[in-house]
């Protein structure tokens, strides 16, 4: 149900239309109303901030490399620990948004990650330079809490949206600090400053800036529309919910697991691409340091378009198929971006690897978007620990792929380019086992048992003693607005059916 400009007792008219738990049902890129695009502009400003600080080493690699004595294992080494420290953050993340809401658990994790980012300056080892780049990963856990925010902020119809154009805009950073470092090194070396001082003071950059939005966060944030999670909590509106009630929900959900698993190759390959891309062009193609980060960075800066493109097709097609069509989506477009995988580790030339390079990035970043278009709708209750178990999946992709195809010389970088986009192909398939009972999966239609509505499957995250608590009333409001995810065909047909059976009289 949407409410335009709704205003509740004791509460202030939004200014965007909402639903009936206040949820924005528009998505306006270009406006800062508050609450809902206030935080979505404070949720991709911090998760780019976070992406800067933790891939702002590979660009600078060459220069690193040359000064801390580093070898082709030390490198894979730190690129791996730069994306492993948020596996176990993120899933902590997704609990702490369900506990305490986005905005403190995100505003505290920037301010403890930020020390590693100044740290990174003094790295004179080899061990160093990875215990800076593990610390400093772990802030990207803030995609958790970016996913969570907006769910929390924005209805069915726009939610893969917003999550797509949050995630992607947040993921430029991987993109832009391919260009931004080499650019800062470059002009601190040009005031005087020798390259083997020049990579340590360009640190300080991404340090202040990602301090900078966690002040941001805390001082203009806000949890959910209608206030603070705490607040609420507080004054009754809004039940304090069990972590074990809320862990136990998320983790007995297998839905949960396999999004984790397709998410670890597309998000994880997106991770793995960032950490190698610019070292790969620089010592294939023999490219200079600039060039070879202004080509590196045409990959992550995709997600300007490809992320949100992704969220968007999830909307399009449920408004037209539901459910069933996000899933067959998601499964096209990341399949697809697995061939573009292979084709990449098999070119040969400059141009053509650069041309493969961003057709892939466009499908692999569209396919992220699409798995968060699904997330929101596996869990109410466990909302955060959905998120953070498909979020952390992202990064033990990572991890692995890291590991098999890229630590040491075992294979070479085009080789294991060319595997990882098998794995791409492999790893999307259990897409196929994803079903709800009230929409049904790729292959199957919705169940005609009694007790397989909406209402049914999120209730069933509560007990009889919390229902009558009232402690249920959320995920209700959520299953009747989640009833648009039956598609336009099926949907207008159950509507119809109801309304006739809710008015008998009518017939007459």
């Amino acid at each position: 149900m949407e409410v335009a400009g709704a205003e509740s007792p004791g509460r202030a008219k939004f200014a965007l239309p909402v639903d009936s738990e206040h949820k924005a049902t528009v998505l306006r890129l270009f406006s800062l109303a508050s609450p809902h695009m206030r935080a979505f502009h404070l949720s991709w400003v911090s998760f780019f901030a976070c992406f800067v600080s933790t891939f702002a080493a590979p660009p600078l690699l060459p220069v690193i490399r040359d000064d801390l004595n580093l070898t082709a294992t030390d490198i894979g080494n730190a690129g791996i620990a730069s994306v492993s420290g948020a596996v176990f953050a993120r899933v902590a993340m997704g609990t702490a948004c369900d506990l305490f809401g986005p905005r403190l658990a995100s505003a505290s994790l920037i301010l403890i990650t930020a020390p590693a980012v100044y740290c990174s300056s003094i790295a004179n080892s080899a061990t160093s330079f990875l215990l800076v780049r593990f610390f400093t990963g772990f802030s990207l856990a803030t995609f958790v809490s970016t996913q969570f925010w907006m769910s929390s902020m924005f209805s069915s119809p726009v939610v893969g949206s917003a999550n797509g154009v949050a995630a992607g805009w947040g993921n430029l950073g991987g993109g832009a600090t391919q260009l931004i470092m080499p650019l800062v090194f470059g002009i601190i070396r040009d005031a005087g400053a020798v390259k083997f001082t020049a990579w340590r003071i360009a640190f300080f950059v991404p340090a202040l800036f990602q301090m900078l939005t966690a002040f941001m966060i805390m001082f203009f944030g806000q949890d959910m529309p209608d206030g603070d999670l705490r607040k609420l909590q507080k004054s009754g509106e809004k039940p304090k919910d069990e972590f074990s009630r809320v862990l136990y929900h998320g983790a007995t959900n297998y839905r949960g697991w396999i999004l984790a698993l397709t998410y670890g190759y597309s998000f994880g390959v997106e991770l793995t691409i960032d950490n190698i891309i610019a070292e790969y062009f620089y010592d294939r193609f023999d490219l200079k340091l600039h060039t070879a980060g202004m080509v590196a960075a045409s990959f992550g800066l995709a997600n300007a378009f490809s992320r949100p493109a992704g969220g968007w097709l999830s909307d399009a097609m449920s408004r037209r198929f539901g459910m069933r069509g996000r899933l067959w989506a998601l499964w096209a477009v990341q399949t697809i971006g697995g061939v573009l995988c292979v084709v990449l580790g098999r070119v040969g030339s400059l141009g053509a690897s650069v041309a493969v390079m961003i057709a892939f990035s466009v499908f692999v970043q569209a396919a992220c978007g699409l798995s968060f278009g699904v997330v929101p709708f596996v869990s109410r209750r466990s909302l955060g620990v959905i998120s953070g178990m498909t979020g952390g999946g992202g990064n033990v992709g990572a991890v692995l792929t890291q590991l098999i195809f890229f630590k040491g010389s075992k294979y070479s970088k085009e080789t294991g380019i060319t595997l990882m986009g098998i794995m791409i192909i492999c790893c999307t398939l259990p897409i196929a086992l994803i079903y709800f009972p009230q929409w049904g999966g790729m292959f199957c239609g919705p169940s005609s048992a009694k007790g397989t509505t909406e209402e049914d499957y999120y209730l069933s995250e509560w007990s009889d003693k919390e229902r009558e608590k009232g402690f249920h009333q959320a995920s209700l409001k959520f299953a009747d607005n989640s009833r648009r995810e039956r598609g336009s065909r099926r949907g207008d047909l159950v509507t119809a059916l109801e309304e006739k059976v809710s008015d008998p009289e009518q017939e007459a």
